[in-house]
């Protein structure tokens, strides 16, 4: 079992510190998978400080680390065309020996799609629309030999990915609260489900809808795992971070997600680290 990941925001960071941080989350065992996100300006800071590049980075990661799993959280489906993500996907995949999370999303940073000129709906219905051709296409080939579909948005034609990675296709989690268009997709496709911040009252609400979608396609909703993000403060002691990630398992999450903001403190992971353990739960 599982317990904890961690979550980095590259943003207003240097390369290599943020590598220091995954390679310090490689050598704890209690941790098990790191994410980045998928942003090319800052989300809190001025769009002229440093932010890199999600799935570049994750490309570098995966030859920076041994163990731990990596994934971006989540790929903005309107930011690559859907069979260019999933090549990018298997390529990573192959890269890190198997280790690869995929997470995709519907996109909701307008000021950074409008200023790079990326088509960014504003209309919930289109960006779900997209969302949901999106992730027909990239599962499409990631899984079968050829893949055809035609969409409003996106269509291929006896399309082929080769190689394909060692796992067919990695993991796959959904991100997001939206009960109508999120949740039911993630109930389609994903193995995970990620709330993105965890509140008691939302959280067994969105199961509620979760297990109805689930219902309606006939698929145990136990099969989807679920995650949330853990934000505290970074002088959080081990002991008020054992009590959070215990409150979170308590309440049904499968994993907790340590969420890293700058600076990026490693001491923070370590804490967190010692934390689980003294849960004295077998995360292994």
């Amino acid at each position: 079992m599982s317990l904890i990941g961690f979550k980095v925001a590259n943003e207003q960071v240097t390369w290599s510190h943020l590598r220091d941080v995954w390679r310090a989350a490689d050598g704890l065992e209690e941790i098990d998978v790191g994410w980045n996100f998928d942003h090319f300006y800052p989300i809190r800071a001025e769009p002229t400080e440093p932010c890199l590049e999600g799935w570049t980075m994750l490309a570098a990661l995966a030859e920076a680390t041994h163990r731990i799993r990596l994934g971006c959280m989540v790929a903005a489906a309107p930011y690559r065309h859907p069979a260019v993500l999933a090549n990018m996907v298997a390529t990573i995949d192959l890269v890190s020996d198997g280790r690869l999370e995929l997470g995709i999303g519907a996109g909701w940073h307008f000021p950074e799609a409008e200023a790079y000129g990326l088509t960014l709906p504003r209309d919930l219905t289109e960006r779900f629309d997209l969302f949901d051709e999106t992730l027909e296409v990239v599962m499409g080939l990631l899984t079968n030999e050829r893949t055809s579909f035609t969409g409003r948005y996106v269509t291929v034609t006896d399309a082929v990915l080769e190689p394909k990675g060692p796992q067919v296709p990695p993991p796959l989690t959904i991100g997001g609260s939206g009960r109508r268009r999120t949740l039911r997709a993630a109930a389609r496709w994903a193995d995970w489900w990620n709330l993105p911040f965890f509140a008691p009252d939302e959280y067994a609400e969105c199961c509620e809808v979760l297990a109805g979608h689930c219902e309606t396609i006939g698929r145990d909703p136990a099969s989807i795992r679920h995650s949330t993000n853990l934000v505290v403060d970074d002088e959080a002691s081990v002991d008020q971070l054992a009590e959070e990630i215990g409150r979170q398992l308590a309440a049904g999450i499968d994993q907790p997600i340590l969420y890293l903001k700058p600076p990026h403190r490693i001491d923070v992971l370590e804490r967190a680290a010692s934390a689980v353990a003294t849960l004295g739960i077998d995360h292994r």
